[in-house]
């Protein structure tokens, strides 16, 4: 499996670059024809870097922001996104301001919360969510939902990768996206063209990893 993987860089900066690994891959909803290994974006603090400054390019002369809320392991980004919006500089909004980095916890239901001392970081903030990958939207679709519950105002979604774009609206921002990668597929699980043709899975997907089957 993993001697198939390969590497795409982005175009406008290739030291930012997506190891990919094709297979037959599942997760909690879907089945999938590729895994990306994003780990190397999310914890390299120089590719981190890297990362948050083509993120943060969408916001930095026309959004206010209070909050980045961080999803899937992408602290190291959001951090660095912070930093970047707070530049000084006559194009820089938010300079001058505080930004609040923060990350929502799962509750005994699997629902997305925020601890008390956090809540006041959302309620009637500006908040940007960044998040690891966009497959099926339900990872973003609940953040989405708790963000609103504790009344916060969500003017930005930044992801390393998307793979349904068109789905989404305006808000959203993505590095990757699915036409990068050559045959990328999504299936549910019992439409899957693998499954059917009777291969077997490789790996179950987290949203740190894999796991071997």
């Amino acid at each position: 499996m993993t001697n198939k993987a390969f590497t795409i860089p982005l175009t406008k900066n290739p030291v930012i670059n997506m190891k990919v690994i094709p297979g037959h891959f599942t997760t909690n909803h879907f089945h999938i024809s590729h895994y990306l290994d994003l780990d190397n974006l999310k914890t390299n603090a120089k590719v981190a870097r890297d990362v948050a400054i083509e993120l943060a390019l969408p916001y930095k002369s026309s959004t206010l922001v209070d909050t980045i809320v961080c999803m899937e392991g992408t602290e190291v980004i959001g951090a660095y996104m912070a930093e970047e919006l707070l530049q000084e500089g006559t194009s820089v909004l938010n300079s001058g301001n505080d930004i609040h980095v923060i990350t929502p916890i799962s509750n005994t239901d699997r629902k997305l919360m925020f601890q008390s001392n956090s809540q006041e970081h959302i309620f009637n903030k500006n908040i940007i969510l960044v998040v690891s990958t966009i497959s099926s939207g339900t990872t973003v679709n609940s953040a989405l939902e708790a963000l609103s519950y504790y009344g916060g105002r969500v003017v930005g979604v930044s992801a390393l990768f998307n793979a349904e774009p068109e789905r989404f609206s305006d808000l959203f921002s993505s590095m990757f996206v699915k036409e990068d990668i050559p045959d990328y597929k999504i299936y549910l699980p019992d439409e899957c063209e693998f499954c059917n043709k009777g291969q077997k899975l490789d790996a179950i997907i987290y949203h740190d990893g894999y796991t071997k089957i």
